[in-house]
């Protein structure tokens, strides 16, 4: 008998995204993935795999383009805040990240409390957990 009760860890985490964004990142990660093949792949997947929602119905604890969010690297226990933007708002000393990174890439659509795995340069993976969204 299958096991109808898997754990939460064994399943996905939920991806929402607007639908204002959507089309935005599927562009933005199909024109990249040439230069950045990495995190160009991860948002594809992020967006082929995301629930769209209309921007009046997007929860206000997931993480949308524009969002402040706290997150714990779960490989080291470091907590950061950052402003996920495009690409040319990018300023890694402003805390801005660019959804065009592994981590902004996988951070897109998640809510809080809620972990998802994030590849590093050097082929490995951590996790990101969402500790809180403005």
């Amino acid at each position: 008998m299958p096991d109808t009760n898997k754990s939460a860890a064994s399943r996905p985490t939920e991806i929402v995204i607007s639908a204002t964004d959507i089309a935005r990142l599927e562009a933005l990660a199909t024109a990249s993935l040439e230069r950045f093949p990495l995190a160009a792949e991860l948002l594809l997947q992020e967006v082929e795999r995301a629930t769209v929602h209309p921007p009046a119905e997007m929860p206000d604890d997931v993480v949308a383009m524009n969002s402040v969010v706290r997150f714990r690297d779960e490989s080291n226990g470091a907590v950061r805040q950052v402003e996920l933007v495009y690409p040319p708002d990018a300023n890694i000393e402003a805390g801005r990240i660019s959804v065009l990174t592994p981590i902004g890439a996988a951070l897109i659509g998640v809510g809080v409390g809620q972990s998802i795995p994030c590849p590093t340069q050097d082929g490995q993976s951590r996790s990101l957990t969402v500790l809180g969204v403005e």
